[in-house]
């Protein structure tokens, strides 16, 4: 009997899976796998939240699949050594897989593929963690892209895949292969106690099929307008949903394009953001490590652990960037706007590493993996491929508190020691007399952290800092 390894990653669903497609047509048997890679799990990126999220997604998935005669099966250690000996226990002649565009997984892949090779197992890799092949993207010259608006240019204009419906029933596993019982905790793979509270979102496809729904029925209308509000939740928060490809972004794409209208085009413009960051990241995978631009590889930063920990606390007196921080530790999630409002203040106000904040990021966001997190953090630090000049990406975190969360809720959600404040100051609480603090029953410098910096005075040091690295 023809049998097949289906190898999971973050490809974590039924619907619209290529590979598992192609594995059911042309193999009387398919085994779905997922590796437990302790590289990944206590690695540079290690996250107590995000393995969290992960366990339960494989649980919804492993439901799933006995729901149609199968199961998953998990086993612990590299893969390269896991996958050929359970091909061999399954008696299995191919593996495939969804691609990724990080270099720690293409590593993986090709060492993956050597070891199956040498088992005689052919290994088959697909596309569907992306919109399209982000290898193909190309200027006319048939370089790669470093500018995002060329490349959107481009990318709407490739040709996509028919999506795939989830199959109704799968193949039993073989007898000698055995699902052992996923992880009980991120404890149990010998990782910390998470920091936080629960996930802003319930992992798993059959959620995420139910939110995109949700999503797609009106509020996408509203997101060209209230994207970057913070008081409200104007975002589709898809996006751990999108990481672990409980979602596919193909199926995506293609059901905000039949929505239609000014909301559905704006936030299929940001899952083209999403194909840029890894197609970046394929083409110059260094980025994991430095600085796109090259000349500002010698950009100045100061090491000042006690800032840093009041940034990573939300202590930093900015009730904006401290309730963003706050909301990180708690749902492992922030939006767009908070995030660049917060990274903007660790690279420019702070004067502090990107690599620090992509560093926190990737500890503690649900949806954190490298291609995002680096092109994002990158972008906001003024290093990376967009070409603006540092002082467009230097924001003023008052003025960015009052434009997006004008009457403070976002604020008091997350800071509640600043909940009876004025509606006027909430964003500027340094600015209240002692009787208005006494007042507002929070006293700054004890109820509230004075302000680490001043925003005004850090602007234009760190307006000379990238000066002097440009020249």
């Amino acid at each position: 009997m023809a049998t097949a390894l289906l190898w999971y990653r973050r490809d974590l669903r039924l619907h619209d899976h290529p590979a598992l497609t192609t594995a059911l047509r042309e193999y009387e048997r398919v085994v779905p796998v997922f590796v437990l890679d302790d590289a990944l799990l206590h690695g540079r990126f290690a996250s107590t939240p995000r393995t969290h999220f992960m366990l339960g997604c494989l649980r919804a998935l492993d439901e799933q699949l006995r729901a149609r005669n199968s199961a998953l099966v998990v086993r612990r250690g590299r893969p390269e050594q896991v996958l050929v000996q359970l091909a061999g226990d399954a008696g299995a002649e191919a593996a495939l897989w969804t691609s990724d565009a990080a270099p720690y997984a293409r590593a993986r892949d090709r060492r993956v593929t050597d070891a199956l090779r040498r088992g005689g197992v052919a290994a088959r890799p697909h596309g569907g963690t992306y919109v399209v092949d982000v290898a193909k993207p190309r200027t006319q010259a048939g370089a790669p892209y470093h500018v995002f608006s060329p490349f959107f240019r481009t990318w709407r204009h490739l040709e996509r895949r028919a999506v795939q419906p989830a199959p109704p029933a799968l193949p039993g596993l073989p007898a000698n292969v055995i699902p052992a019982d996923l992880p009980a905790s991120p404890a149990a793979l010998g990782l910390e106690r998470a920091p936080g509270g629960e996930p802003i979102v319930a992992p798993g496809e059959p959620t995420a099929r139910q939110a995109l729904e949700r999503w797609l029925q009106q509020p996408i209308d509203a997101y060209a307008q209230r994207h970057d509000s913070l008081a409200l939740v104007a975002t589709s928060v898809l996006s751990p949903y999108l990481r672990w490809g409980c979602l596919s972004p193909r199926e995506a794409e293609q059901r905000a394009r039949e929505r239609g209208g000014d909301g559905a085009a704006a936030w299929v413009r940001q899952l083209a953001f999403r194909d840029f960051y890894a197609h970046v990241l394929l083409m110059w995978p260094g980025n994991v490590r430095h600085e796109f631009q090259e000349r500002l590889r010698t950009l100045r930063w100061d090491d000042a652990r006690g800032r840093l920990e009041a940034w990573r606390r939300g202590e930093t007196g900015y009730p904006v960037v401290d309730a963003a921080m706050r909301q990180l530790a708690s749902d492992g999630w922030m939006p767009n706007r908070a995030r660049l409002i917060v990274g903007s203040f660790l690279t420019k106000d702070l004067h502090l590493d990107w690599r620090e904040g992509e560093r926190w990021f990737e500890r503690l966001l649900l949806d954190g993996e490298p291609a995002q997190n680096n092109g994002n953090w990158q972008w906001i630090a003024s290093v990376g491929t967009d070409p603006a000049p540092a002082y467009r990406r230097m924001y003023n975190p008052t003025l960015q508190g009052r434009r997006f969360d004008p009457r403070g809720e976002y604020v008091r959600r997350w800071i509640p020691e600043l909940r009876d404040l004025p509606d006027d100051s909430i964003h500027e609480p340094w600015t209240l007399s002692e009787a208005e603090q006494r007042a507002a029953g929070c006293r700054i410098g004890c109820d509230y952290p004075e302000r680490v910096v001043d925003h005004a005075r850090e602007r234009e040091r760190a307006l000379e800092r990238y000066r002097a690295a440009a020249a």
